[in-house]
Order: structure tokens, then C-alpha cells, then sequence
């Protein structure tokens, strides 16, 4: 599969989770062959923890799950811009791709000041560039399609 359909995929795992009741964001890891190995929803709401954004939910799954020196050669994909909190677990779980749908500053347009959403400002590209081994980061790709499910969800 392609960059665009293993985001589409990551797109339906976010309308999952805003039918389960929580915010709708998605991830999914992929192989290098491209074959899909993990997926995983925001549950920030069912799971009452703020910390659990799919990406983050996908880290903890990949960590558990694939070994270490493994995961440089996977690709996470995500209906979003993975945040800074997630960005920092991906960097540290050595997952060496990022593929992205909706950028950050486009979510905060559909947002807005939501206290469901305290945006920080600080793309992921910056936060994989403060470290030391390189992450390659593709995105905003697909945003209109990943902006769907969020456009009457913050109301």
C-alpha cells in the first residue's frame, strides 16, 4: 500500500474513535513492506487519561509489541499531526517515519480555543529536529479528508 491509502486507513481509525465516544484521531504502523502491524484510536475520553492520543496508544502498543531495533524501519501513520507529547514518544520509541494527515495549525482552525484541545504550537518536524538521530516526517497530506470528522465534533 501507498502513503495515501495506509491514511485513509489511519482517517477510518479516527471515525472509529469519535463513534466509541472520544476525540477522532487515528494512527496505524506499518512495515517496510507497507503491510499494517498496529492500529490504534484516541480514548482520551473512555480511558479518562489525556495522555492517551492514538499515537501515543500505538507507541505503547509498537514498544510492547515490536522490537526495539525493529522499529526505525516502520512507518506510523496518523489522521493528525502528531502533537509534542506524541512526537516525543515517537522519537524516543525510534520509530524512523512519520506520516501525517491534518497539520496542526489546520486542526486548531476547526478547534478553535476548545479546552478538549489545548494546542501547543510546535510542529513535530521541530521536535524530531531537536533530536539526536533523524525521523523523516511526510504530511500534511489528505487534510480535507481527515478534517471531515472533526468539522462539527469541537461545537
Amino acid at each position: 500500500m501507498d502513503d495515501e491509502e495506509l491514511l485513509r486507513r489511519a482517517i477510518e481509525v479516527s471515525a472509529e474513535a469519535r463513534r466509541h465516544g472520544n476525540h477522532p484521531f487515528g494512527a496505524l504502523l506499518a512495515d517496510a513492506s507497507g503491510a499494517v502491524v498496529l492500529t490504534a484510536e484516541n480514548s482520551v475520553t473512555t480511558g479518562r487519561d489525556v495522555t492517551h492520543h492514538a499515537e501515543l496508544n500505538l507507541v505503547r502498543l509498537a514498544c510492547a509489541s515490536i522490537p526495539y531495533a525493529d522499529l526505525p524501519r516502520h512507518t506510523l501513520y496518523s489522521s493528525c499531526e502528531p502533537c509534542a507529547m506524541c512526537s516525543g514518544a515517537i522519537y524516543w520509541a525510534g520509530i524512523g517515519r512519520v506520516v501525517y494527515a491534518l497539520s496542526e495549525s489546520r486542526l486548531l482552525s476547526l478547534t478553535g480555543a476548545h479546552p478538549d484541545n489545548p494546542t501547543l504550537m510546535l510542529p513535530s518536524r521541530d521536535v524530531f529536529a531537536a533530536g539526536s538521530r533523524a525521523t523523516d516526517v511526510t504530511g500534511p497530506l489528505l487534510e480535507d479528508d481527515a478534517a471531515a470528522h472533526h468539522e462539527d465534533f469541537w461545537v
